[in-house]
């Protein structure tokens, strides 16, 4: 049971207990109604237990609460209508309140007109009972607190806000930083090392290896700035990767010989942005690992949905081997990242039949 639902549950039951007790202080004839306006004493104060969840509800019950004992001859303030119209106008449902409280208003003198059998003693009870002046305090309270919420609720949405932009232009300021300080070297060191090994192989010259590893980490430290500078510069300016484009991840992977299938279960739905983005990272990291470093000739990714969480599963056949414990590297890292800011799991690891699993869990209803 949270915190305020045990709060809203002690002033209901404070308030009951003082309408009552209010009503057992009333002098009056006792008559066949009596028990019926306790009844509905207590009653319009426990009502208010649920009055976070259903104002609007519990407003007209508190309303009838309040005709009826009157009708029934308890001379009772309408207490509980008045936290009502408060809770009402506080969770901006300013409209139904007043038309409750101008509906309570015309009623109540005709409600005591019941049991008072005169017109003008009956006015001046209901004026008793529920003071124009106590509806306004009320009302004036609880939009006051709305708006104090809304401006709180604001701010903070402002503080995300800046706290957001701030976090992109840094982003963008790395990217700029590393795009003038690396990538000339880089692509001087690849065309350099390229040009050596063409001229070597056009003169019939063996290679030597030194070359062919320089060439080959020309390449791959040119694939891996790219896509650092493509991460880095992927704001919201632009239109983030999502599930969408998995398909193309595939096809891509088919391009470079890779047998390469995709299977999805489960009945598609729209997902939080960041377990859709996260869902594609995972994708693509993991097929890049495998063209990189697995030696695979099949690849199968599987895409669950499922009704609490989604579930991503990429399987290849390649060289890893059972019981071996896989290499952490940089891909796998930012992978548990992802997954571990979004409550989910992730296991990668070497599979009983061969080759390598990546199986991450991502809850839906915690990201959202």
């Amino acid at each position: 049971m949270s915190r305020r639902t045990i709060s809203d549950w002690a002033i209901a039951g404070a308030v009951a207990a003082i309408l009552v007790f209010a009503g057992l202080s009333e002098q009056h004839s006792v008559t066949r109604v009596e028990p019926w306006g306790y009844l509905l004493l207590a009653a319009g104060g426990l009502v208010l237990a649920a009055r976070h969840r259903a104002p609007d509800a519990v407003l007209a019950v508190t309303g009838l609460c309040a005709l009826g004992y009157q009708a029934t001859g308890f001379d009772v303030p309408a207490v509980a209508f008045l936290i009502a119209v408060y809770t009402a106008v506080r969770a901006g449902h300013r409209v139904t309140a007043a038309l409750g409280a101008v509906i309570l208003v015309v009623a109540l003198p005709l409600a005591v007109l019941v049991s008072v059998h005169d017109l003008g003693d009956a006015f001046a009870q209901a004026r008793g009972a529920l003071e124009l002046a106590w509806l306004i305090a009320a009302a004036a309270a609880g939009e006051a607190l709305r708006q104090a919420e809304r401006r709180a609720d604001e701010a903070e949405r402002t503080r995300e806000e800046t706290a957001r932009r701030r976090a992109d232009e840094e982003r963008l300021h790395i990217a700029r930083e590393l795009h003038d300080s690396l990538t000339h070297q880089i692509s001087v060191i690849k065309v350099q090392s390229e040009a050596a090994v063409h001229v070597a192989r056009k003169r019939g010259e063996e290679v030597p290896e030194a070359l062919l590893a320089i060439r080959e980490a020309g390449r791959e430290a040119a694939r891996e700035l790219r896509a650092t500078l493509e991460a880095l510069r992927d704001d919201r300016a632009s239109r983030p990767h999502g599930l969408a484009e998995v398909a193309d991840l595939v096809q891509r992977a088919r391009a470079t010989g890779l047998a390469a299938t995709l299977t999805i279960d489960g009945r598609h739905r729209d997902l939080p942005a960041t377990v859709d983005r996260t869902g594609y990272r995972i994708v693509q990291e993991s097929l890049n690992n495998i063209a990189r470093h697995a030696a695979a000739e099949s690849a199968w990714v599987r895409i669950e949905y499922r009704p609490d969480a989604l579930v991503i599963r990429v399987d290849d056949n390649g060289r890893a081997a059972p019981g071996t414990a896989p290499v952490p590297g940089v891909g796998l890292l930012g992978m548990r990242e992802r997954v571990a800011a979004l409550g989910g799991s992730l296991r990668a690891g070497p599979r009983s039949e061969g080759g390598f699993r990546v199986l991450a869990e991502l809850p839906v209803e915690h990201a959202a």
